[in-house]
């Protein structure tokens, strides 16, 4: 859905087909254990994201992407790897389960400090939080009256969807719909091969 012309946008790595196919796998298994009201994000709806920009008008869309295209172009592909369950902010009050990314973590995020602070000319100022490498799973509703998430953290057992090598920049549109976001990719940017 746009609104007067503007689109919600953000930018983000995109993991491969079949690590969203392991990470599917991994929310049966933590929905079996987890009793409570969670919101368990669709597979084609889980990214890596590296800045939310909000409604943007067209014309600054172009400007967006011609930066992201150089910043993409500057970042080498990123071995990244997908394991272990955590709860944002904390277990005491979770209000997002997520998986965590490992891996090139270092360039990985030089690379969203760049991002996130490319663009505050255009009034998109950076993240005042810091930022965690992670892929969203599920949001929790209530989470006074959740049930399970603390004792498989606590547990540190194995859930892990393997590795891949991020090769690029995603620009993603988001319509948000009464069925939840469908998301259309509207620009891909290759890192840079050596």
């Amino acid at each position: 859905m746009t609104t007067n012309g503007r689109q919600r946008i953000f930018t983000a790595i995109e993991p491969p087909e079949e690590i969203l196919k392991k990470i599917q796998h991994i929310q049966l298994r933590l929905r079996k254990i987890i009793h409570g009201p969670v919101n368990w994000v669709r597979p084609e709806g889980i990214h890596l994201t590296l800045k939310f920009f909000g409604e943007v008008a067209g014309d600054v869309l172009a400007t967006i992407s011609e930066r992201l295209e150089g910043f993409a172009r500057q970042a080498k592909p990123l071995k990244l790897e997908v394991r272990k369950i955590g709860a944002f902010p904390n277990l005491n009050n979770p209000r997002v389960v997520w998986i965590g990314i490992e891996g090139d973590i270092a360039p990985l995020s030089r690379l969203q400090q760049t991002i996130d602070e490319g663009f505050g000319d255009l009034g998109y100022p950076g993240e005042e939080r810091p930022f965690r490498p992670h892929l969203t799973l599920g949001r929790i509703k209530e989470p006074k009256v959740l049930l399970g998430l603390a004792g498989i953290v606590d547990a540190k057992e194995v859930y892990d969807a393997g590795g891949f090598e991020a090769g690029g920049l995603d620009v993603i549109k988001s319509d948000l719909t009464p069925q939840g976001a469908r998301y259309t990719r509207l620009g891909h940017f290759a890192f840079t091969r050596e």
